[in-house]
């Protein structure tokens, strides 16, 4: 397949600058580094792409030669002048990665010690619980740092050392034609070190799995899909590297009366129709355990909205309450007795338009918008 232009991968202009050309690679490198695709063979393919164009245009002799001969300037054995290597990948993607991934030296490992994984755990609470806080006992199965040979790995009198294949960096190259590739050291895992003597406790890995109990504060006010990170209660870090974070997705049941927006509640409540005509009062539940009145004028319909100010859910600390938004449906009779039909049929004898006035209004118009037609 034809290698595509240099300047046309990185989209830029062939009279660009170097501070042109390192944006340009800094935006794609980061739009399409593995760790931010993981399992795209095209965003790899595309992120190799991207690194080879730059590692050339940043290079002013190889630059040079490319702009003379394009790609065949870097063919049969690659690209020297005056004494100078192929281009190294890992080189090529230092400049930007050390600011924005910190891999710091080409993504080394200091010393073997490794931070430890990140834990997720799904934490689902009641809106009662939400309201009044608590605070709550999980168990969480993680990798603790062995006690026997305190996170080393290495049995107790011996330690690890230094890996014959890296050295101790952690990191071999290989030269591939143009590029001198780095990869993580397979003896050694690109720890630097390696164990000969192995714990037996823990078979070398200077970790063992336990279920830790942790207790979690729930503050009041608190609102579905908060994150909440207990820091270096994730899991150990290898051979005594740092511990990861814990963090806890917090999800909020769904309520039989209420639903929550922010502090505020709202819930449909259903009145009479005698209620809603006559007015009345009703007794609608709150969160703090205590009820609350609400008073239904004469002629209330439905979708009326009342407000309960200071009644919903407390705002995460802060003295300040949200409200309870009550709206009204008003109910139709159903299984009605032969005297309550009765009493029905004579009401509707002795109403008019003024005791309905929004459908007598609406048939009104009803009647109007046919006589129009028929013209």
């Amino acid at each position: 397949m034809e290698k595509r232009d240099y300047y046309d991968v990185l989209g830029v202009a062939r009279d660009a600058d170097e501070k042109a050309l390192k944006s340009a690679y800094r935006k794609l490198a980061m739009k399409y580094h593995p760790d931010r695709n993981p399992g795209d063979a095209e965003a790899e393919a595309r992120f190799k792409d991207v690194s080879e164009a730059y590692d050339t245009l940043k290079d002013g002799q190889k630059r040079a030669a490319y702009d003379r001969f394009g790609h065949a300037a870097f063919e049969n054995g690659g690209f020297s002048a005056q004494g100078g290597h192929p281009g190294d990948f890992a080189s090529a993607m230092s400049d930007i990665f050390d600011e924005f991934f910190g891999m710091g030296g080409g993504g080394r490992r200091s010393a073997g010690r490794d931070r430890g994984a990140d834990l997720r755990y799904n934490l689902e609470i009641s809106l009662e619980e939400a309201f009044t806080g608590k605070s709550v006992e999980i168990e969480v199965p993680t990798s603790v740092s062995c006690e026997s040979c305190s996170g080393s790995g290495a049995k107790p009198g011996s330690a690890p050392v230094t890996c014959r294949t890296c050295g101790g960096s952690g990191r071999v190259r290989a030269s591939q034609g143009f590029f001198t590739l780095e990869r993580a050291c397979a003896a050694c895992q690109g720890r630097g070190q390696v164990i000969s003597d192995p714990c037996e406790d823990c078979g070398g890995n200077g970790r063992k799995t336990v279920n830790r109990t942790l207790s979690v504060n729930i503050p009041a006010g608190i609102e579905d899909g908060t994150r909440i990170r207990l820091g270096g209660e994730g899991e150990a870090g290898v051979r005594g590297g740092p511990s990861g974070d814990l963090y806890i997705f917090l999800s909020i049941r769904p309520h039989a009366f209420f639903q929550r927006d922010g502090a505020d509640l709202y819930s449909r409540v259903p009145i009479s129709m005698t209620t809603a005509a006559l007015g009345g009062q009703i007794e609608v539940p709150t969160l703090s355990g205590d009820t609350a009145r609400v008073k239904i004028p004469e002629g209330t319909q439905t979708g009326k909205q009342f407000r309960l100010r200071g009644k919903g859910m407390p705002v995460m600390r802060s003295q300040q309450f949200g409200d309870i938004y009550i709206q009204v449906t008003v109910e139709t009779p159903a299984n009605l007795t032969k005297r309550q039909r009765e009493l029905l049929a004579e009401f509707e004898q002795e109403s008019s338009g003024a005791t309905h006035p929004e459908s007598h209004g609406f048939f009104s118009k009803v009647k109007d918008f046919l006589d129009n037609l028929s013209g």
